[in-house]
């Protein structure tokens, strides 16, 4: 598999996650920006009717925010910035992204549930 073609369930299920710490990695910036870090960074290509619709719901959470200036002989741009929420969220949420990804990989490693794992089984005779 082409590491620039990830299956799209993975890249929306961390595509939240990602923009926000991008946004944070860059500092101020704009769409175009972020785009071109998730792509740099082996995500692939994130169009902006996917990317848009993450930074308006990460500023509607008050993990970011924005502001419009002028542009320089053309059109003004959209700058977003990471708040101290956002801040919060991103350690908190890759700390739960580090904890599920871990408990995925030992999953697919071993067959099996993880040790300490909270996955309760079922049987069948519990199901009747």
């Amino acid at each position: 598999m082409d590491d620039d073609s990830w299956p799209t369930s993975w890249t929306r299920a961390a595509l939240e996650l990602c923009v926000l710490a991008a946004v944070e990695d860059l500092g101020t910036t704009h769409g175009y920006q972020v785009a071109r870090h998730l792509q740099k960074s082996g995500l692939g290509e994130v169009k902006g009717g996917t990317l848009y619709p993450v930074l308006t719901r990460l500023e509607e959470q008050g993990f970011t925010s924005t502001r419009w200036v002028e542009g320089l002989g053309g059109p003004g741009r959209k700058l977003v910035e990471i708040t101290e929420a956002g801040r919060a969220a991103r350690r908190e949420r890759q700390q739960d992204w580090n904890r599920w990804t871990g408990r995925v990989g030992a999953l697919l490693a071993a067959g099996r549930p993880p040790e300490n794992s909270t996955v309760r089984s079922t049987t069948i005779e519990e199901t009747r």
